[in-house]
């Protein structure tokens, strides 16, 4: 991270830092005593994707920003979004952008393209499925109902632990080397999502299965349990495209930027087990606040 005028560190712009990834890498910086500024609605100033008249005020007197975009950079119109963003924070005075993409998603590719043609230094951190994604979003209800079900089949994935993505990021908006890189994160070994359930259950002691169930059936479920119809339908679509067998395969990412190898899934599953996460519900109270699918 390179200092202003005064001799200080600039200031990290993290749209989506009340997110996943976001808030890890906010409180990494914060940890190293470099200044953050939250990108979110209720940040201050707010900041809004749906809202471009938000983004000038959130980028002035930024250094660096690590790029989030909600709901994901693959659904339609994200990458147009990212673009102008890049533009404004640019003409802005921001110097080095980080984005967030998701691992074989061609609408991803799309926003990747818009960071690397912004005029700002760029690193790209492009991210297989979560392993957090079953403590702290959308396959928590299911983990903790004994029944996970996803139209996945029994392809396999290499479950990134986003501990280790913020620590990528972290490395690329702080540290040299990391200018116009691409990162393609993944854990250590491909698990199908049965052996991932799996490999939960035994960790907290609990009969929990996986389910695989059609894109169709998938979507009316989604639809019946109260999301939008629109958001159901963008989110099956996408992973119809993606657990499709395309990222059946591991990536080097986390060593290239880290020097060191990505956390296996058993160590996140014992983990998470040992956390109030996956316990009773009186336990769970506050314990997975601020998880939104933001990033």
């Amino acid at each position: 991270m390179s200092e202003n005028k005064d001799g200080n560190a600039g200031v990290t712009l993290i749209v989506g830092g009340t997110g996943k990834t976001g808030r890890r890498v906010a409180q990494r910086l914060t940890a190293r005593g470099l200044p953050v500024r939250i990108g979110s609605r209720s940040g201050e100033p707010p900041f809004d994707w749906e809202d471009a008249t938000t983004w000038a005020p959130a980028v002035r007197g930024v250094e660096s920003a690590y790029v989030t975009y909600y709901p994901d950079l693959g659904f339609a119109g994200a990458a147009e979004k990212v673009r102008s963003f890049a533009r404004t924070a640019v003409e802005n005075g921001v110097h080095r952008l980080v984005l967030l993409s998701g691992r074989n998603e061609a609408g991803a590719l799309l926003g990747e393209q818009a960071v690397q043609e912004s005029g700002a230094e760029w690193t790209l951190v492009r991210a297989s499925m979560f392993a957090q994604n079953f403590s702290e979003y959308f396959l928590l209800e299911g983990v903790l109902a004994g029944e996970v079900a996803l139209p996945a089949g029994d392809v396999k994935e290499p479950f990134i632990d986003i501990d280790d993505l913020a620590d990528v990021v972290v490395a690329a908006l702080t540290g040299p080397g990391h200018t116009d890189r691409l990162y393609e994160v993944t854990g250590p070994r491909l698990l199908t999502f049965a052996e991932a359930v799996a490999e939960i259950s035994q960790a907290t002691g609990r009969e929990i299965r996986y389910v695989p169930v059609s894109p169709e059936d998938y979507l009316s479920g989604m639809i019946a349990g109260g999301v939008p119809a629109d958001f159901a339908k963008d989110l099956t679509d996408l992973f119809s495209e993606v657990l499709d067998g395309r990222s059946s395969y591991l990536s080097d990412g986390v060593k290239r930027a880290l020097g060191r190898e990505p956390k296996d899934f058993s160590d996140f599953a014992q983990e998470t087990a040992a956390s109030a996460v996956w316990g009773p519900a009186a336990d769970r109270v506050g314990a997975v606040s601020g998880s939104q699918n933001n990033g």
